[in-house]
């Protein structure tokens, strides 16, 4: 059983976090604490330069409601917006927050993954606790 379970969520279409809250809830102890992800990877220089500070604002506003709002339906409070690379984010976070694991989904690999890795294999391979990756 872990007492603190990290799940990395993301909103991008056909995510659905809901079968790793379900495992992350199960490897659960009595005690233990669970906490929503999610990662805002930054763009580009040329097209952050180019959006408007309300128009960034109104993203991260937008991931911040969708977060609660997942968080509120499953009784988790502990939620958290990030900025940074994916899985190094992820990894690095889990480590200075103590988390002793890491409930992450998994997409079917495509072929840019080959030359750029996917965020759950980049977290397996760099995390420094217990990874559940789930397909």
């Amino acid at each position: 059983m872990y007492n603190h379970i990290l799940i990395p969520v993301s909103f991008d279409e056909n995510r659905d976090a809901s079968g790793a809250i379900e495992i992350a809830k199960a490897l659960l102890s009595a005690e233990g604490r669970i906490s929503l992800v999610h990662v805002i990877e930054p763009l580009p220089v040329h097209v952050e330069d180019a959006l408007t500070a309300e128009i960034r604002k109104s993203h991260r506003d937008r991931a911040q409601s969708r977060l609660d709002a997942l968080s509120e339906e499953n009784g988790i409070t502990d939620t958290f917006l990030l900025k940074g690379h994916a899985g190094r984010t992820i990894a690095d976070w889990a480590k200075d927050k103590d988390a002793d694991c890491i409930v992450i989904s998994s997409h079917k690999p495509v072929f840019s993954d080959i030359f750029l890795g996917s965020t759950a294999s980049w977290v397996v391979r760099h995390a420094g606790c217990a990874v559940h990756v789930l397909r």
